[in-house]
């Protein structure tokens, strides 16, 4: 086993790493710039090194040099960053030090967005109809031609990301262009990439993912299935396992098909299958996410399984420790991404200092976060602050408890999407769900005012304390009671 793991990211999910290892008996080095010196994975791990720029995190013989220097004998890249870089996995090999996570071949054959979906299409597996090619940024003409094939609705993807920050929707010609060029730019600064390709858009439509688990040995289990098809912005902000659009039977087709998958792509290590389901059931392979994945804690609370511990032990060269038949899902999870947003600004990240923080708490609530009161949100990194995750027995009892936790979850200090979040989980739509990606719920609508009536006791009172302390802070005054009398007596000097 590893004596001294680098944990290449940072945030919450650097926080995970470090509290497994440490469960794990494993030595942890943390990175961190100066606008994150104060973040929890930094206070947690045994050691720390600091970077002079945010996009050290994406320099492979950086991160090479300093677990060499730190004497760590394997990297844990956590989600983005490194996390699928060929390259860098070769460079880890070469330096002697293990990359926790696929190979690189098989994380460079899942990286070519398109290669995968022809080597998948060619293996007899549905996939959406797409480009045959990728284009450039000198290419729009040839894409306005490709998108009049394929025919609109059409969704303009990177080539290295596939869903999400580098996805835009195309209704319709007009829109084609602003598109191609949105989706590129967030493709360069993501992913450092401008190549995007075009696939039909399949609208309403679910997006599943199912975790599989495989190791050098052979063997692949899969671990059942989330549902992310609440969406804003392109980005998931509330998911739930086991996918609500599913019956038994396709359930069970779906994972089956994502492990034969798995064995046509040789996965090793732990990742997601990715699929697209339409208002008739039909699924379509989208992408295999070659890490660990955000929404990874659904699957932990209904399988009972720390899998990050697995990916661990998976890089060290153990087999598996579960066969098929003894994973067991039970009940039900939901999670939402809390995250940095200015409602009243269109949901712009807000970096700030957080003044207060109260995390929710009780039966099967989860909390996975690197903030804490006085923390720093830093500009230079992505807005999600915390992920919220409850369990319950059935989905009623498990909405029930998400709603319970967002009441309580607290941050003073900077703008949050947690209005929006409440109203998600608060919409008849999410409680009956009849929903799909096309699923929205306004931050406010024209009921609220009818609703606000039970609220005006406590918003007067928070009206009064407003006044109260702004009158204190800028024309402190003394009771016209305490400015005569043996009040100004007692407090007269000695003569």
């Amino acid at each position: 086993m590893f004596k001294k793991i680098l944990i290449a990211n940072r945030g919450e999910i650097g926080v995970r790493i470090v509290r497994t290892c440490r469960e794990m008996g494993i030595k942890t080095v943390a990175l961190y710039t100066e606008s994150d010196r104060g973040s929890l994975h930094v206070r947690l791990a045994d050691e720390c090194v600091r970077l002079h720029l945010a996009a050290d995190l994406f320099d492979h013989e950086r991160m090479v040099a300093i677990a060499k220097r730190m004497g760590a004998d394997a990297i844990h890249p956590g989600y983005g960053f490194l996390a699928e870089e060929a390259d860098f996995i070769r460079a880890c090999h070469g330096a002697g030090i293990t990359f926790i996570g696929p190979p690189a071949e098989v994380v460079e054959s899942l990286r070519i967005k398109i290669n995968a979906l022809q080597m998948a299409q060619a293996a007899g597996f549905p996939t959406p109809k797409h480009s045959k090619v990728s284009f450039g940024e000198e290419n729009l003409v040839e894409i306005e031609a490709e998108a009049a094939e394929l025919g609109y609705p059409v969704i303009v993807k990177s080539c290295s990301g596939g869903r999400g920050r580098g996805e835009r929707l195309a209704q319709s010609p007009r829109h084609l262009a602003e598109a191609v060029r949105q989706a590129q730019v967030v493709s360069q600064a993501v992913y450092g990439n401008r190549r995007v390709y075009l696939e039909k858009a399949i609208l309403p439509a679910y997006q599943v993912g199912v975790q599989i688990m495989g190791d050098k040995y052979g063997n692949l289990v899969h671990l059942g299935e989330r549902e992310g098809s609440v969406l804003q912005n392109g980005h998931k902000i509330v998911e739930e396992a086991p996918a609500i659009c599913l019956d038994q039977g396709q359930r069970e087709r779906l994972w089956q098909t994502a492990l034969e998958l798995g064995r046509l792509f040789n996965y090793e290590n732990v990742g997601t299958v990715e699929f697209l389901i339409d208002e008739a059931g039909h699924f379509y392979f989208s992408e295999i996410k070659s890490r660990i994945q955000v929404e990874h804690p659904l699957t932990e609370m209904l399988a009972r399984m720390d899998l990050v511990s697995e990916q661990i032990r998976i890089a060290a060269g153990e087999s598996i420790r579960v066969k098929q038949e003894d994973v067991r899902l039970e009940g039900w999870a939901m999670m939402c991404r809390v995250r940095a947003n200015d409602p009243w600004r269109d949901f712009l990240s807000s970096p700030g200092k957080l003044k207060r923080v109260r995390l929710p708490g009780g039966p099967e609530v989860r909390v996975d976060t690197y903030v804490y009161c006085q923390c720093e949100v830093p500009a230079e990194f992505g807005p999600l602050l915390a992920k919220l995750t409850v369990w319950g027995k059935d989905r009623d009892m498990c909405l029930r408890r998400l709603q319970r936790s967002l009441e309580d979850f607290t941050v003073i200090g900077t703008p949050t999407n947690l209005p929006l979040l409440q109203r998600i989980a608060s919409a008849p739509e999410f409680a009956s769900a009849d929903y799909a990606t096309d699923f929205h719920v306004p931050l406010f609508d024209e009921t609220d005012g009818e609703k606000a009536e039970e609220h005006l006791p406590d918003l007067a009172a928070a009206a009064a304390i407003l006044y109260m302390r702004r009158k204190q802070l800028i024309n402190p005054q003394a009771s016209p009671r305490l400015q005569g009398g043996w009040h100004v007596a007692s407090r007269r000097l000695p003569q």
